[in-house]
């Protein structure tokens, strides 16, 4: 059976398009954000334009979440290259389309394929990754790959704003940057070949318990961290902040992001799985803490920054133990449920922390989240210490 050792080492190519393929998932949501007032004007005549035109961002992240199982099966039965360039190229075509549609419930249509190609290939990405590298290596690449993401919106995000004061519609031509992506996949990207040897112990079971709780933490840690985009711009607004420093501060959260996933690799040297999940959640905790009970813009930037943070962590720390747990037969619906958790999260977010903004304010949520967080991670170190011994 072939070791990890044997493996031939994936080209420069091939691993650059596959950190590319990265920056292309995690913003793509959100690259319309700065087309909605705009948009919200030109579809004024249809019926419930407002949430329409809302929808415009939300459904792709409910489309991702929805399909992403069905593309880990895919990855498992036809391969994940072919996930990953047929999915590149529903990205490039689905959302390029927003630029031409002139209909408001065609808008929606296309941004609901885009949620289903954006699903598959991250799911492609992660699993890629996990086929080709093992222990450290995995680990490093883990790491880069949500560093990769995290600096898609850092770049995009700004540039789709810059492209929104030429015309509403031009941000879309950002999404086209998946056809040279998918082309290079085409060219450099190879699935791992499998092992006749390894392909009975491929077929067990997936230990569910822990694999569902891994979910449950990416969902809730995401709805948490998603009150960032859709909170912090109301809490900052009635500090008497510009649109121009809310964007400068919420983009600081996805910087430490960036950071923090860089630094994940030598952390996982250090410190096992469950106690980088239990930093990641304190960190995530207490940058909310500081959001919420500071009651100034410093307050807000310092505590986003640290919140930023334990999300850089978290994410390549769950997805390195996912594919530790799952076998590589069964590893692509078994990262399609991460994916599914974490877009899941940013869908029900808003929704979730409604209720809680009607009854104590915008400060109040992060502050009764952050302290959820950091009760959460005193816990798992107490349980930690008591399953010890300690």
């Amino acid at each position: 059976m072939t070791t990890h050792t044997d493996r031939a080492v994936p080209s420069v190519l091939a691993r650059g398009t596959i950190l590319a393929a990265a920056t292309l998932t995690i913003m793509a949501p959100a690259v319309v954000a700065p087309s909605l007032p705009r948009m919200q004007q030109v579809f004024a005549a249809e019926p419930a334009a407002s949430l329409l035109v809302r929808l415009a961002m939300t459904i792709t992240s409910l489309m991702i979440a929805i399909s992403a199982p069905v593309s880990g099966l895919v990855a498992d039965r036809a391969g994940r290259r072919p996930l990953l360039v047929s999915c590149l190229l529903l990205y490039a075509v689905s959302g390029t389309a927003g630029y031409f549609v002139a209909d408001l419930y065609l808008l929606l249509a296309t941004r609901a394929l885009l949620g289903i190609a954006i699903g598959g290939v991250m799911t492609a990405v992660s699993t890629t990754i996990t086929d080709w590298f093992d222990g450290q290596r995995r680990a490093s690449f883990l790491g880069l790959q949500q560093a990769f993401a995290s600096l898609g919106g850092v770049v995009f995000l700004p540039l789709a704003g810059a492209l929104a004061t030429i015309d509403w519609r031009v941000p879309f031509w950002l999404y086209s940057l998946a056809a040279g992506v998918a082309l290079s996949a085409i060219l450099a990207v190879r699935d791992r070949p499998r092992e006749a040897a390894g392909v009975a112990a491929d077929r067990g079971r997936v230990a569910s318990a822990p694999v569902l709780g891994i979910y449950a933490l990416a969902l809730g840690a995401t709805m948490v961290f998603y009150l960032a985009p859709t909170q912090v711009p109301f809490l900052l607004a009635g500090l008497g902040t510009g649109p121009g420093t809310v964007g400068v501060v919420i983009a600081g959260s996805t910087l430490t992001s960036t950071l923090g996933a860089l630094g994940f690799p030598a952390l996982r040297k250090r410190l096992r799985s469950p106690a980088i999940t239990t930093i990641s959640i304190a960190l995530l905790g207490a940058g909310w803490l500081l959001v919420g009970g500071t009651g100034t813009v410093s307050g807000a930037a310092a505590g986003l920054l640290v919140g930023g943070a334990g999300v850089g962590l978290a994410v390549p720390n769950l997805t390195l133990r996912l594919s530790e747990l799952a076998p590589p037969a069964r590893r692509g619906r078994v990262l399609s449920g991460l994916v599914a958790g974490i877009f899941l999260g940013q869908f029900l977010s808003p929704l979730a922390a409604q209720p809680l903004v009607q009854a104590v304010g915008v400060g109040g949520t992060f502050t009764w989240a952050g302290i959820a967080m950091v009760v959460g991670a005193a816990i798992a170190v107490a349980g930690t210490r008591t399953s010890r011994g300690d």
